[in-house]
């Protein structure tokens, strides 16, 4: 078995994050059989499909470093690298341009969303990104690629492109792709803005009210929980009494997501009970919980050295691994490679 995922570069990490995905990359990291691995990248060359200042991509690859290691993803046990240290990802990205099609390529929903109204001043690759994600996976042979709702299409175009290339190029008992199947998580918490329950937690949010950020000192965490928007009346003791009160559902699914319960689970205990008491146990638990994680990541912040060092010894092991597959795939297509 073999797991592949990535996520972009941007800096700032927040809680969301955390529960939403990084967490759940962790416990994957620790469940994995003996003979398994697990390849997470920093999509960097993703980044640059759309407009970006390059400083910040490059601290932002850093700081997203600190941030996974800081969470549970341990250098030694998975290998973590950024893409553009492994070269193969954009070769292979090319080789697989020549089979993926554009009509596939049209009906990616995502280059919809972020080309806007201006789909004409897009980037190229902008328009080609799902390519490079498809290159991603099944340049290491990932045997799973985890996903959410958002990801499930460019997974699905990932198995076409590879169904296609080993029908096109290979004989039917050597192919040159595994097909990798999806891992849904266990339901990732959708953590919302603080101040708009009905938004998600972002970093683009002006108002840094509206986030927990990995690097936020316990008081500044207590102060944001305490602050954070919600309406007068006292918490249900059912679920369905959240209905048409997004704020106070987020605020019990955060509890819930930290401390491993259901909704039901929290409510149970605070039903009843009005917001003075239940944000200050959250506050404390938010910050128990992140304290050992904001302790390590400010730490590796303060360490390029080490930061650089993980990096390169995952590259290092992501070009051995994709090295096979990147050679093949020139020979599939009657290339001559030097």
């Amino acid at each position: 078995m073999r797991i592949v995922s990535g996520i972009q570069p941007t800096g700032s990490l927040h809680l969301g994050n955390y529960l939403g995905a990084i967490r759940n990359w962790a416990r994957m990291q620790d469940s994995m059989e003996q003979g398994s691995e697990c390849l997470f990248f920093l999509a960097d060359l993703h980044a640059i499909s759309m407009p970006h200042d390059p400083a910040e991509l490059r601290a932002a690859t850093l700081e997203m470093t600190a941030a996974l290691v800081a969470c549970g993803i341990d250098p030694n046990r998975s290998i973590l690298f950024n893409q553009a240290q492994v070269p193969a990802h954009a070769e292979m990205q090319w080789l697989l341009n020549g089979t993926a099609r554009m009509g596939w390529l049209n009906r990616m929903t995502q280059f919809k969303d972020k080309s806007g109204k201006n789909r004409e001043g897009a980037s190229v690759a902008l328009f080609t990104y799902p390519v490079l994600q498809a290159a991603d996976v099944l340049l290491y042979q990932a045997t799973h690629v985890p996903v959410g709702e958002d990801q499930k299409q460019h997974l699905e175009l990932a198995r076409d492109i590879a169904q296609k290339f080993n029908n096109d190029f290979c004989p039917d008992d050597a192919p040159v792709f595994t097909l990798p199947d999806p891992i849904i998580p266990p339901e990732a918490a959708r953590i919302m803005s603080l101040r708009d329950g009905t938004m998600k937690m972002s970093k683009s949010d002006p108002s840094d009210m509206s986030r927990i950020n990995l690097s936020d000192h316990p008081d500044e965490v207590m102060k944001k929980v305490k602050k954070a928007k919600t309406d007068p009346e006292p918490l249900p003791s059912e679920v369905e009494g959240l209905a048409g009160r997004a704020e106070a559902l987020n605020l019990v699914a955060i509890y819930a997501a930290l401390s491993d319960r259901t909704v039901a689970d929290v409510l149970a205990e605070y039903g009843g009970q009005g917001f003075g008491v239940f944000k200050p146990a959250l506050g404390e638990l938010m910050v128990e919980t992140l304290r050992p994680i904001t302790e390590r990541f400010n730490a590796l912040l303060r360490d390029r050295e080490a930061l650089d060092a993980i990096l390169a010894r995952g590259a290092a092991r992501a070009r051995a691994i994709a090295e096979p597959t990147l050679a093949a795939t020139y020979e599939a297509l009657g290339l001559v490679r030097g």
